[in-house]
């Protein structure tokens, strides 16, 4: 018997806003009562703080300074990640729509997902300015821009929209843009900075002092500004007005007034007349109490407030509180947002104008103190607290809280109706399979209550068999499910077989029937799009209910008898490919630690998320005689077996390995797995020593999902890569070869 309490309730968070970014803070510094699955939606890792990207954009702070890492804080509030854009909103199932995942259900809603420049209603706009939100779009265009300039002795850039957002926008990249002009040793006069606004003043909303201060700065600073013009059109390279004034720059960047979704007015939530969603001051939608929303989507229906990111940050304590209160079916509490507050504009140039109620003024002071309020905010998120225990008594105030004992033994299956559930939501939307090899092959699978799957093996051909299983390492059960099937199939496609059948066989958590169904579905649909690319069936498999999640395949593959690439084909003068690039122990292993950074994650997730099939069907057309797939036992782990059973001698390149992004530095920070340790029994084989070097412990390092070792004629070799490199295997490299064997077969690696 196993006591645990199981899952009930999903609480999922959508955007990861600044108020979203406290609200997990604060969760993770007392978190939800067991029983409660905590999910963040979110299209970035790395997400901007609106208060540092005008210093950003003039290069005084980096990447890093300006950007929360989402990552070690959803870890930090034991929450699961799932990398996707919300698209819309199924209220009657409580649905979230993705672009890429299945539905994801939800019982309790927070929506922070920012809003958009408004550019449809001009034309031309959407084509050839560049929105400054999403903001990773923004910086990407910047960094674009300014790459250009070191062949373009000038620089005219546009900027259409005067409010404070623009404002401060046209200030920071005129500094950047100095900054570059005199690194090249021209002068300043070489940056031309227009910026267009419809209003008659510039920062619409702010008191006249901080408006007058700042038409003086743009006077001051030659900024050509265009009051009272309404731009109609633009066109490449050119921003057209309605008066008729036509100005030519080479960049137009738009910062207009904030604009919703437009897939919110569809959903049926209650808005306000500009389309945002709008709520109660208690931070819940006025028509849906299980929903709530903060941040630029939100508007509160009681006070009229600006989109500011100022509101955004004071709203994560009020509604992490009232999601909590939410839950314990406790009354909420009502914010109410203040009338003043401190605005201050960095001027890009060591100054800053800051204005509160009537008063405003410029001086490097605020500058200090902006910068004082800004690293203040981003340090929360870098170092994080001990977590507190949760409380009692929120506990005992939920509804099927208490613990449940779980039996063992075949009594721990998944109960009969949720898997039937999810295996109807999974092949409805499976792709058809009318036109897959081997479909013929099947005479029982999971279309039929067999008691196990029969299928034919072609005639002529020889089955190729395997195993593999293991714990979740992402808490996304869809992309899990996704490299989970990749890593088993690596097995087939080394062995220089076709992939045909598999059977899964899952581990569950424990929880409710509903939640253990969409768990499910969400796994088994991840596999299904991973199978779906090398045309795999899946034929039937096992589920069970445990304390995590885990997934395994029982894979089935055919393959010409004369066809089959063995371990034991090494021949000398033959190069060593390996298709993808090492790293993803040390780096899973810093994660776990909140030491990784999300986008190191990301790029590992993206390459355990690509199948070797193509990979293997380019090895086998260049000749191809031995192949392994480089998995838990590291690189020398899986090289040994085939330099043994190939009684050859092999020497690598250690310069040439190719590696993930981040995991050197993870390395260097001390950051290895478990299996690490054990799998450095293989430096045994190792014909000399050279442990010192940094790269040194990649070689032992755990992969799951990973590349294809392969051998291949030298003459072949540059033809292979290119062939690999077009088909998507970018840090596909040649890192060593195939040498006449010694008296004991060894590795020699040259640094």
């Amino acid at each position: 018997m196993q006591t645990a309490v199981p899952i009930h309730t999903d609480l999922v968070l959508v955007g990861g806003g600044h108020s979203h970014a406290i609200v997990l803070r604060r969760l993770g510094m007392q978190p939800l009562p067991s029983g409660v699955q905590l999910t963040l939606i979110t299209n970035l890792t790395d997400t901007p703080y609106s208060g540092m990207l005008p210093c950003h954009i003039s290069g005084r702070y980096d990447f890093d300074t300006a950007h929360i890492d989402l990552r070690p804080l959803t870890r930090f509030a034991q929450c699961r990640l799932f990398m996707d854009e919300m698209v819309g909103l199924d209220l009657d199932n409580q649905r979230v729509l993705c672009r890429r995942h299945p539905p994801v259900a939800y019982d309790l809603l927070s929506l922070d997902i920012g809003s958009t420049p408004t550019v449809a209603a001009v034309p031309g706009a959407a084509e050839n300015a560049i929105a400054a939100k999403p903001v990773p779009h923004l910086l990407q265009a910047w960094q674009t821009y300014l790459d250009t300039l070191a062949a373009q002795p000038t620089a005219t850039i546009g900027i259409v929209g005067g409010g404070v957002g623009g404002v401060e926008l046209a200030l920071n990249m005129q500094a950047r843009l100095w900054q570059l002009m005199e690194q090249q040793g021209l002068p300043r006069s070489k940056v031309v900075v227009h910026l267009f606004h419809r209003g008659s003043q510039l920062a619409t909303g702010r008191n006249r002092l901080t408006q007058w201060l700042l038409a003086r700065k743009f006077r001051d600073r030659g900024i050509h500004t265009h009051l009272n013009e309404s731009v109609c059109a633009v066109d490449p390279g050119r921003v057209i007005c309605e008066s008729g004034l036509t100005v030519e720059c080479d960049r137009v960047f738009w910062v207009t007034n904030a604009a919703a979704p437009e897939w919110i007015a569809d959903t049926g939530l209650a808005t306000d007349s500009k389309g945002f969603i709008a709520v109660e001051d208690t931070l819940q939608s006025c028509s849906h109490p299980n929903i709530f929303a903060a941040g630029d989507i939100a508007t509160m229906v009681n006070y009229n407030r600006p989109k500011a990111g100022v509101f955004a940050v004071r709203q994560g304590r009020p509604l992490a509180e009232n999601l909590r209160r939410y839950l314990a079916e406790q009354p909420l509490q009502a914010y109410r947002p203040q009338k003043r507050f401190l605005n201050i504009i960095d001027t890009g140039t060591g100054t800053a104008i800051a204005s509160r109620g009537p008063f405003a003024g410029e001086s490097r002071l605020f500058r200090w103190w902006k910068d004082r309020i800004d690293q203040k905010f981003m340090g929360l998120f870098k170092e994080f607290p001990p977590m507190r225990p949760e409380q009692p008594e929120a506990v005992d105030s939920i509804q099927n809280a208490k613990p449940t004992m779980y039996c063992a033994g075949c009594g721990s299956k998944v109960g009969s109706l949720p898997l039937k559930k999810a295996l109807q939501r999974v092949r409805a939307e499976a792709p058809s399979d009318a036109d897959w090899p081997h479909r013929e092959d099947i005479f029982s699978g999971l279309d039929q209550p067999d008691d196990a799957a029969v299928v034919r093996v072609p005639a002529g051909k020889l089955a190729v068999q395997t195993v593999d299983q293991f714990r979740a390492m992402l808490d996304d059960p869809y992309v899990f499910g996704q490299i989970c099937v990749n890593h088993c199939l690596s097995d087939i496609f080394a062995m220089g077989a076709t992939a045909a059948q598999v059977l899964a066989i899952a581990t569950i958590s424990y929880g409710t029937d509903a939640k253990q169904e969409e768990t499910l579905y969400q796994l088994l649909s991840g596999a299904m799009q991973a199978l779906a690319q090398s045309k795999t069936f899946l034929v039937g498999g096992h589920t069970t209910e445990g304390p995590e999640l885990s997934l395994g395949f029982a894979c089935n593959g055919w393959v010409e008898p004369d066809q089959i690439w063995r371990k034991s084909g090494l021949q000398p003068g033959q190069s060593l490919i390996l298709t993808k690039p090492l790293g993803t122990g040390t780096l899973f292993a810093a994660d776990m630690q909140l030491a990784a950074k999300g986008r190191w994650i990301d790029a590992a997730v993206a390459s355990m998320a690509q199948s070797n099939q193509n990979a293997a069907d380019c090895l086998r057309r260049y000749s191809t005689t031995a192949c392994t797939d480089v998995t838990g036992f590291g690189l020398v782990g899986h090289l040994l077996e085939m330099v043994q059973a190939s009684q050859a001698d092999v020497i690598l390149d250690l310069a040439r390995l190719p590696v993930l992004s981040g995991a050197r530095q993870t390395l260097a920070q001390g950051w290895v797995s478990s299996l690490q340790e054990r799998n450095r029994q293989a430096a045994a084989a190792i014909r000399n020593t050279i442990s010192s070097h940094p790269d040194y412990p990649l070689l032992f390092d755990p992969q799951t999902a990973g590349g294809l070792l392969a051998a291949v004629p030298a003459a072949e070799t540059e033809a292979c890569l290119h062939q690999l490199h077009r088909l998507g295997y970018p840090q596909s490299r040649c890192i060593g070869r195939v040498d006449a064997a010694s008296v004991r077969p060894t590795i020699t690696i040259n640094e």
